[in-house]
């Protein structure tokens, strides 16, 4: 092999040595880009945590304008209050957690947002699996949970916990209102009289009729009564006159 044709191969290693390096720089960016959170208070059961989230941007082309947060169990949507977030974004409640977003930030910038927790549960740790939706459509999800030590390629977001305060209990949940019946102002329902006020009835009613079995039986002695007296006038009138 000559000289020439030595340069040539050696170029040609170059070139595709330096194509590798691009590659593997991109993906290492790419899998470095992930989804973290802090907390003010990391200890089970404390009261009124700030959680801090951060996920970094890994597109240079298109911004974050959507973070869709899975809350783990043991914090309920209406238990968070969004503190601080990107100008314009705002947070809506999910069955499952919550979205904040708002305008698409720049191409590059980490999208950062913070919540207060009312408590925290008795966990040893919390995973917040994370969707970040981008401006252009594209989708990154940080929803592999790692156990037993294993590696996985898009974590989750996890919080590790410390032991709950002496004495911390869990807040007992608010009572739910119980709701008013509805009544239509066109059909109003037949008022039914209460059971007192029928039973009353109806004892009125048996009185009035023990009332006037009563004075028919006092109308009837003092007919008796009359007849017996008459008749004893009568037969005495009548004694009378024999004896005369």
């Amino acid at each position: 092999m000559n000289t020439s044709s030595i340069a040539l191969v050696l170029r040609r290693c170059a070139v595709t040595t330096a194509a590798a390096v691009v590659v593997l720089a991109a993906a290492a960016g790419s899998a470095a880009a992930h989804a973290e959170v802090t907390a003010s208070d990391s200890r089970a059961l404390a009261e009124n945590v700030t959680l801090s989230f951060t996920s970094e941007a890994e597109r240079s082309e298109a911004g974050i304008k959507e973070l869709r947060i899975v809350l783990p169990q043991g914090i309920a949507p209406d238990m968070v209050a969004l503190k601080e977030a990107p100008k314009g974004w705002k947070l809506t409640a999910t069955a499952d957690g919550y979205t904040v977003g708002g305008p698409a930030l720049a191409a590059g910038t980490d999208a950062e947002h913070s919540v207060t927790v009312r408590q925290l549960p008795d966990a040893k740790s919390l995973a917040f699996k994370t969707v970040e939706t981008y401006s252009d459509g594209d989708i990154s999800r940080w929803i592999e949970v790692p156990g037993d030590g294993e590696k996985v390629e898009n974590p989750a977001p996890v919080l590790e916990l410390e032991a709950a305060a002496p004495g911390a209990t869990p807040i007992a949940p608010s009572p739910s209102p119980t709701p008013e019946p509805s009544v239509s102002s066109s059909s109003p329902a037949p008022s039914t009289p209460a059971p007192a006020a029928t039973a009353k009835t109806s004892a009125d009613a048996s009185a009035a009729e023990d009332s006037g079995s009563n004075t028919g039986v006092i109308v009837a002695a003092i007919a008796v009564v009359i007849v017996l007296v008459a008749g004893a006038g009568v037969w005495w009138v009548r004694r009378g006159r024999s004896q005369a």
